[in-house]
C-alpha cells in the first residue's frame, strides 16, 4: 500500500501466505490489520518511548510503555482496516494484494468499515485517557489519510509513531523527538521506491498513480531515491547531543553510506533486483540504527 511506513509482504508476510488461510473469518480479520506493518510501528514507538522517558529524566514506566504501544497499536490497526476498505476496489485488481480479505470479498465491506473505526477509534480513546491527550492528537494524523496515493503525504503520518512514543513517556516533543522523525521520514522514500519499481506494472494496473509515466519516471525515482538517502547521511550525522555523539555520528553516517549504496544501485540499474536489495537494506537500516542510538543514549546517561 502507497505511503506505509513499512511494507514486507515480498520477504514472507502474513498476507503473502494468506492462502493457507483464506477459510478462516478470524485470521481475515487478523490480516485486515496488517500484522508485519504493525511490527515496525511498534518498534519505533517503543524507541521514541524509551528516548523520551531519557529526555525527560524520568524512570522507564513499564505500565506507561504498554498503554502507549497498545493505544497506537489499536489505531494503527484500525488505520489499515480503513485503507483496505477503501482501496478494495483497486487492490482487486492488483495480484499481490487481490488476495487481500476485503479485495478477495471473504468480509463484508460494512464489516471492514465498522471494524476500523471500531479499532481506530478505541485506541485514540485509550491513549487520551491512559496516556496523554498529545499522543491522541498525534495519532488522528494518520487517519486523515483517505487514500495514500503520495508519498510525500504518507511519509508525514508514517513518521509518527516515534513522536507517538516520546509524547507518552515525558508529555511533550522536543528537538531529539524531530530528529526521530525525520530519520524515519526520509527513511521511506526509497523503501517505497523500491516496493513501487518492483510492482509498477501492478500499480499501473490498478491505477495508482504511484510513479510517473513517460520520460519523467526515471528522474522521479532517481530524486525520491538519492536526496532522502544524502539527507538521511547528515541527520544521521547529527543524531543525540551526548557524550557518545561522535560515536553515534559517526556509526549512523556508516549506515547510511551503506544504505545510499543500494540506493544508487537500484537507480542505475532500475532492476527488480536491484530494488529487492533495497528494499531488503532499508528493513536492515532502521532497526540498526535505532538499536545503536538507544544503546549509546543509555550508556550516555548512567
Amino acid at each position: 500500500m502507497p505511503g506505509q511506513p513499512i511494507v514486507t509482504e515480498e520477504f514472507g508476510s502474513f498476507e503473502s501466505q494468506h492462502g493457507r488461510f483464506a477459510g478462516s473469518t478470524l485470521s481475515d480479520y487478523w490480516a485486515l490489520t496488517k500484522p508485519e506493518v504493525n511490527f515496525l510501528i511498534l518498534i519505533t514507538t517503543g524507541v521514541g518511548f524509551y528516548l523520551g522517558s531519557r529526555d525527560a529524566a524520568r524512570p522507564l514506566s513499564f505500565l506507561a510503555l504498554f498503554n502507549t504501544l497498545l493505544g497506537t497499536l489499536l489505531v494503527a490497526s484500525g488505520t489499515g482496516t480503513l485503507n483496505q476498505y477503501i482501496e478494495r476496489k483497486f487492490d482487486a485488481q492488483m495480484r499481490r494484494t487481490a488476495r487481500r480479505p476485503a479485495a478477495a470479498g471473504r468480509l463484508k465491506p460494512a464489516a471492514v468499515l465498522a471494524f476500523g473505526i471500531v479499532l481506530a477509534g478505541t485506541g485514540s480513546v485509550y491513549l487520551a485517557a491512559a496516556v496523554n491527550p498529545l499522543t491522541s492528537v498525534l495519532v488522528y494524523t494518520p487517519l486523515k489519510r483517505k487514500t495514500p496515493l503520495c508519498v510525500l503525504v504518507g511519509a508525514f503520518p508514517g513518521a509518527m509513531p516515534p513522536l507517538i512514543g516520546w509524547a507518552g513517556a515525558s508529555g511533550r516533543l522536543s528537538i531529539e523527538a524531530g530528529i526521530l522523525f525525520a530519520i524515519l521520514f526520509l527513511w521511506q522514500f526509497p523503501h517505497f521506491m523500491a516496493i513501487a519499481w518492483m510492482y509498477r506494472e501492478d500499480y499501473d494496473r490498478a491505477g495508482y498513480l504511484v510513479l510517473p509515466k513517460g520520460n519523467m519516471r526515471i528522474p522521479f525515482v532517481t530524486l525520491e531515491t538519492l536526496l532522502p538517502l544524502l539527507a538521511l547521511i547528515a541527520i544521521s550525522i547529527v543524531q543525540f547531543p551526548t557524550r557518545h555523539a561522535a560515536i553515534v555520528g559517526c556509526a549512523g553516517a556508516l549506515l547510511s553510506v551503506g544504505y545510499l549504496y543500494f540506493g544508487l544501485e537500484f537507480v542505475f540499474q532500475r532492476s527488480r533486483a536491484a530494488a529487492r536489495r533495497l528494499l531488503a537494506a532499508s528493513i536492515v537500516y532502521l532497526p540498526l540504527l535505532f538499536a545503536l542510538t538507544t544503546t549509546l543514549c543509555n550508556r550516555a546517561r548512567r
